[in-house]
């Protein structure tokens, strides 16, 4: 999904269809919120399709880097207190908590800790 959004960024395209699970609904639920992606919607019954609408200023995309973090070989869990800044600041942390996925900002003001998806900037 990452390497997806990246891509048709990079490419200027206006949107991207990625194959639906919760945890990635949830992740562009994140983008969202956050103000990185303009809208999202979820096609389909059995099988399902989520389109991202990317935005962009003039010619450069919002979205600067994706990069991920955790993968299935190294997991990468932290602390309420060890939640990374991203960028000092500029960029978000995408963590997975007890609570659901949610920015690192947000995850910090719940003090809970979880797994570090990815970073945003």
């Amino acid at each position: 999904m990452l390497t997806r959004i990246r891509n048709a960024s990079m490419a200027l395209l206006p949107s991207v269809g990625i194959p639906h699970s919760k945890m990635k609904e949830s992740l562009a639920r994140v983008l969202v919120k956050e103000g990185y992606v303009s809208g999202m919607a979820v096609e389909g019954d059995k099988l399902k399709t989520m389109t991202l609408k990317l935005k962009y200023v003039g010619r450069r995309g919002v979205i600067e880097g994706i990069r991920r973090i955790s993968r299935p070989g190294l997991r990468n869990y932290v602390g309420s207190t060890e939640i990374p800044r991203v960028r000092g600041g500029l960029g978000v942390a995408v963590i997975s908590t007890p609570e659901g996925v949610m920015s690192g900002h947000e995850a910090r003001r719940k003090n809970l800790g979880g797994e570090v998806v990815c970073y945003v900037w």
